[in-house]
């Protein structure tokens, strides 16, 4: 299967492929998860709005199938009901799939009605009928299709077998087999009669598109949509005489009456929901409507204001003490591996008789450093990421962006920065693209500025092993790993303090500004698909990460051998490098060598610490690396001690993002002002937070 990113501009269609099919629908209904099942493709799906903001097309027998961004409304507030609402008014599809959630199938129907309006055919596919049935809510598939005049289909998309109905009425529907919706919603009389005299003007002048639509659009005056209907014809519609006339005539009947532009909008929107309950009265019922659904009452303790929180730090202090108790035995069995696996490496280089720089810069240099990257980098991530992946499947991340809103709106930032923020752990690059869900430029580069400070799977395994290294020795048994766990939460909350802590400043300096409000939908629980998290969290997760890591930690290693290898006056280029940065380093807390990781580290902060050892043993240290034990060792004979390893955690969490990172910032602000910003304030908090603890720790 070939995934195609979608970002706007109509797809092409391929050769032998009977029809588009484009799958549109509100947030957290299963979308994805349906076009997934139809095409086999292995889509992430999330828990929270916005976190597909460009669409994707897979293939489903002969038909195209798009995966377009969850939107609410054709009413566009956002960059992803923006793409959403483009596709489905302007593409080429030749019918739109609507999936709705068969839990709160009204409000969901608000959408279909107005994709009715404009679709040239629609399939509407209540989703989820696994949960209805568990709330006991039934639903009348054959009422509610006739009273909408399309087919109406019936999945629960995790059961792919569900899925042949509706994969059947696409394929009618492609082939022409299924006629355009009849529906038609009534507006108010005044609205009716201002729309009929646009549309009369409009005569056969839409090019494909409903005159009855484009009046009613004409009449809201979106500029945005008018610019998209304008585009879409190839003219300026108003310029033509006829229409601009009618349109005047329109528009004053409109203001006779009281109805400016903006409570046309509202007037169109009240219609719609009324429209909504119509159909649905007598098409869902309820077993028991007093009956407090379960998830409400796990919602009051989850995001209490008493309990939210505490329970929040607690499960993520879970979390690292089954990362970090669970990653040291495989991590020390991978480090002997490899360590045995070099001894016979060096062995054939030698029987080759090759020379001894090739070994260096090959095994020494290469091989040493990508060894480290597996054997301490994939036990953890191989632990944590199932299980955050199993509390993003379970919808719990979303009660943490809900948490959450209250102080980034005291920061005067929009609450959905806190969606980033979550975004941020997995991936910082993935964090600074999810940031197109804030509405407000001002608020996104807020969101992009600090999305940083929040450490992404990369930075993992560098404090995970640091602490273990030196802040676990001091306990003994089971008591080490949990004063570890807590030491890593501790780490992310000071990630997660500065974040609101620079937030409140740049709101209140270069980024002024009125917090907006949103909603955030709170998801059903649903119980989570252990097949699928293992398979999502070690492919889409953590081999990819491990690759991209391996993948810069290899040439990092010739680097390192090299410029410690290659003199200059008698001095390796790597100590004339250390040299020139070791007074900073020292006032930070640091060295030279640990200065020059972090900078050669800046393609992926995954191989920080394996370039630090590389470099301490490619000066004659140690010979070999045998596990954390002989890490520290080589650590503590370069001067390590407790201050080293707390200002190293320090910077690993304040410094300058990857390069992924940055490029993805200029890509998405078009600014090399605001990415230089978003290096420099990271940086410099590093820097200013690795002094002060580095001089306030020597006093004491």
């Amino acid at each position: 299967m070939k995934l195609v990113e979608y970002t706007g501009a109509p797809l092409a269609r391929r050769a032998g492929a009977k029809g588009v099919i484009a799958l549109a629908g509100n947030p957290n209904v299963g979308k994805s998860t349906v076009f997934n099942g139809l095409t086999g493709m292995k889509q992430h799906t999330g828990n929270w709005p916005g976190k597909t903001v460009s669409g994707a097309s897979g293939v489903c027998g002969d038909l195209i199938l798009v995966d377009l961004p969850g939107t609410y409304s054709l009413f566009a507030r956002s960059a992803e009901e923006d793409v959403a609402r483009e596709y489905i008014c302007f593409g080429d599809s030749d019918a739109v799939a609507v999936v709705c959630d068969a839990v709160c199938l009204e409000r969901n129907l608000n959408l279909v009605l107005q994709i009715a309006e404009t679709a040239k055919r629609l399939i509407v596919c209540v989703n989820l009928m696994d949960e209805a049935k568990k709330k006991r809510i039934g639903i009348d598939l054959a009422l509610l299709s006739d009273r909408l005049g399309v087919p109406v289909v019936g999945t629960a998309a995790r059961d792919r077998r569900s899925l042949r109905s509706l994969r059947e009425e696409m394929e009618k529907c492609a082939s022409g087999g299924i006629p355009r919706s009849g529906i038609r919603i009534s507006y108010p009389p005044v609205i009716e009669s201002a729309s009929k005299t646009v549309e009369d003007a409009l005569s056969d002048r839409c090019s494909g598109l409903s005159p009855r639509w484009v009046s009613l659009r004409l009449l809201e005056g979106d500029p945005e949509l008018t610019a998209g209907i304008n585009e879409h014809l190839g003219y300026d519609i108003t310029s033509v005489p006829e229409v601009a006339e009618a349109l005047a005539s329109a528009v004053g009947l409109l203001n006779e009456n009281g109805l400016s532009r903006d409570r046309v909008r509202d007037s169109l929107a009240s219609s719609v929901v009324a429209e909504a309950e119509r159909i649905c009265e007598g098409v869902v019922t309820c077993g028991d409507p007093h009956t407090e659904s379960r998830d409400r009452r796990i919602d009051r303790i989850l995001t209490g204001k008493l309990t939210g929180y505490p329970i929040m730090l607690f499960l993520l202090a879970v979390i690292f003490w089954i990362t970090i108790t669970g990653a040291n035995y495989p991590s020390e069995l991978l480090s002997d591996l490899f360590g045995r696996l070099e001894k016979q490496i060096t062995r054939l280089f030698f029987a080759l008789g090759s020379p001894e720089w090739l070994h260096g810069v090959l095994v020494l240099g290469g091989y040493r450093v990508l060894a480290w990257v597996v054997s301490v980098m994939l036990p953890p991530m191989a632990v944590f990421f199932p299980l955050f992946t199993l509390l993003e499947d379970l919808g719990y991340l979303p009660r943490v962006a809900y948490n959450l809103d209250r102080p980034f709106k005291c920061c005067g930032s929009c609450g959905k920065q806190a969606l980033t923020m979550c975004m941020g752990f997995g991936c910082n690059a993935v964090g600074v693209t999810g940031c197109r869900i804030i509405d407000s430029p001002r608020e996104r580069l807020l969101a992009v500025i600090t999305n940083s400070f929040v450490p992404c799977n990369g930075r993992f395994p560098t404090l995970i092993a640091l602490i273990s290294m030196f802040f676990v020795g001091t306990a003994a048994g089971g008591l080490s790993s949990v004063l570890s766990a807590l030491a890593l939460t501790g780490v992310i909350l000071l990630g997660i303090t500065a974040t609101f802590a620079v937030t409140g400043l740049l709101s209140g300096t270069l980024l002024k500004g009125v917090p907006s409000s949103f909603t955030l939908e709170l998801p059903p629980y649903r119980r989570p698909q252990i097949g699928r998290i293992i398979v999502r969290s070690v492919l889409d997760r953590t081999l990819f990460v491990l690759g991209r890591a391996a993948a810069v930690a290899a040439p990092a290693g010739i680097i390192i051998w090299l410029t410690s290898n290659i003199t200059v006056g008698g001095e390796s280029i790597l100590s004339i490098c250390a040299g020139f940065l070791n007074p900073l380093g020292t006032l930070m807390g640091l060295d030279g060598v640990i200065l020059i990781a972090f900078i050669l580290g800046f393609p992926a902060n995954e191989i920080v610490l394996p370039i630090i050892i590389m470099a301490y043993t490619a000066q004659g240290s140690l010979a070999g690396m045998e596990g954390l034990d002989s890490v520290r060792s080589l650590l503590a004979e370069n001067g390590w001690s407790w201050i080293t390893a707390a200002c190293t955690v320090l910077f690993s969490l304040f410094h300058w993002p990857c390069s992924t990172t940055l490029l993805t910032i200029k890509k998405e602000t078009g600014s090399l002002k605001w990415t230089a910003i978003a290096a420099a304030v990271p940086t410099a908090i590093g820097i200013a937070s690795c002094i002060v603890f580095a001089a306030v720790a020597r006093l004491f």
